[in-house]
């Protein structure tokens, strides 16, 4: 049989053609039913939010909602979920008084600019008078964070490689003692913690500086407990508990029960040590004048200033949005305090608390602070290039927490890597602002560089408004 191809052909585009125009009829006749559909339902929602009083409005949920903010709202909810201790990561969200409402002068005719290859000296020495006072590279250190209660085994790892990287140091935090922290780190700070583990006179000869912690921003002076259920074995031995016993970090530092103990412990832990920097981490309070007293009177070689928005793993909303004084005036007051009373050549003043940029850091410098702590910005560099590991579906804390979803994933060297890309990024942004200034080195910046845009901040901490011609 013969078959006309021709003919066959003609028919098939014919009938493709015909195909074609009811596939596009049909398309359209179903996109102009959904948009009939969306319209008469939007029409609907529109003419019920317009109308409807407030009593059966469902703006009224949005009204509500916006008058309590979301936060307030979500945190309502998970206190009514369950009567425990509401505890929130990563710092308040209430936006204080802070360093952005600084600037910096420009150094053009009347100060002239520094010429660009004029190299740049960012280098800090911690504790000026001690026996053993270590030097960084640049003004930045790591924060305590601890291990176990807050970060996996292998980001205290990361964080101490980078920062040896970098040529910073690190803290341990208030966790356990862990050896491979320590063989990471180039100079390893000590944090002598509120509890009842660690603290023995072989680490505290393996550290570089040792800081006592009395209080920090998103915990104030608050002791913690983790129960002995929510132990694991590894982390068991690690701080070396029994099985079923708690996690106590107490209010007070055990060994300080009154300001008048604290030049003895200071003392002891000098001797031990051979002469390393000793120092203290606390939050600033309202009445931060009289605490340095007790700290400079006692002989330490540094104090950390952490302020209102300092940051933990969990604290109560109430610590982190109501108490404390905000980093800006908890720097200026500090160091106004130690200049005025002949500290500034015995004791360094490291500040801490949403400290995240090359910026804030030289604003802190301009305030009088020696150097900067890091802790939640470190962590967002130190998992940076790993995220797509937790996102989209879980948060990308579970890569850096103990035992988190994540945790096991985190990979050491690129986290290092990245850590250490980011401190030396912001050191060369460092130099660059200091030429800005028409200085050579980061301890010449000073009050006298900063002008204000707010004048909260400007009354606060004794800077000119911008507005105000010098």
């Amino acid at each position: 049989m013969k078959i006309d191809l021709n003919v066959d052909k003609k028919k098939l585009k014919t009938l493709a053609v015909i195909g074609a125009g009811a596939a596009i009829a049909g398309a359209a006749g179903a996109n102009l039913i959904a948009r009939t559909i969306a319209n008469k339902v939007s029409d609907r929602f529109y003419n019920i939010l317009s109308k409807d009083l407030y009593d059966e409005n469902l703006w009224e949920l949005v009204s509500s909602t916006m008058r309590m903010t979301p936060q307030i709202a979500v945190e309502t909810n998970l206190r009514a979920n369950e009567p425990k201790l509401l505890e929130r990561p990563m710092g308040s969200p209430s936006k204080f008084p802070s360093l952005d409402s600084l600037k910096f002068n420009i150094a053009q005719l009347h100060t002239m600019p520094t010429d660009t290859l004029t190299e740049i000296d960012t280098q800090v020495t911690i504790g000026k008078m001690a026996v053993k006072p270590f030097t960084i590279k640049m003004p930045i250190m790591i924060a305590p964070m601890a291990y176990g209660v807050a970060l996996s085994k292998e980001v205290k790892i990361a964080l101490a490689r980078g920062a040896k990287m970098a040529g910073i140091a690190a803290n341990s935090g208030a966790g356990p003692f862990l050896p491979e922290e320590r063989k990471e780190a180039g100079i390893l700070i000590y944090q002598y913690n509120r509890g009842n583990w660690g603290k023995t006179p072989e680490i505290l000869r393996n550290c570089d500086a040792v800081e006592i912690q009395f209080g920090q921003g998103a915990y104030a002076g608050v002791g913690h407990i983790v129960k002995g259920q929510l132990i694991d074995r590894q982390l068991r031995k690690d701080f070396g508990i029994s099985k079923g016993e708690d996690i106590v970090a107490h209010s007070r530092q055990p060994e300080v029960q009154s300001p008048e103990d604290l030049p003895v412990l200071v003392e002891k832990l000098r001797n031990i040590t051979g002469g390393v920097p000793i120092g203290a981490k606390i939050g600033a309070g309202k009445y931060l004048e009289k605490d340095l007293e007790y700290l400079c009177t006692s002989g330490v070689d540094f104090i950390s200033i952490d302020g209102a928005e300092g940051a933990s793993k969990g604290s109560p909303p109430i610590l982190q949005d109501d108490f404390g004084v905000p980093t800006v005036f908890a720097i200026h007051r500090a160091a106004q305090w130690i200049r005025n009373n002949g500290y500034a050549d015995q004791v360094s003043l490291i500040a801490s608390g949403k400290i995240r940029t090359p910026g804030e850091i030289l604003k802190a410098k301009a305030l009088g602070a020696d150097a900067c702590y890091i802790g939640s910005i470190a962590l967002f560099a130190v998992s940076h290039p790993q995220l797509n590991k937790a996102l989209p579906f879980e948060p990308p804390t579970t890569l850096v927490w103990y035992k988190a979803h994540y945790s096991s994933d985190f990979n050491i060297q690129k986290g290092a890597e990245s850590l250490n890309n980011f401190l030396e990024a912001c050191n060369l942004e460092i130099a660059d602002g200091i030429r800005a200034l028409g200085k050579t080195s980061f301890a010449q910046v000073n009050r006298d560089d900063l002008i204000a845009i707010d004048e909260t901040v400007a009354r606060g901490c004794d800077i000119p408004m911008a507005y105000v011609p010098c």
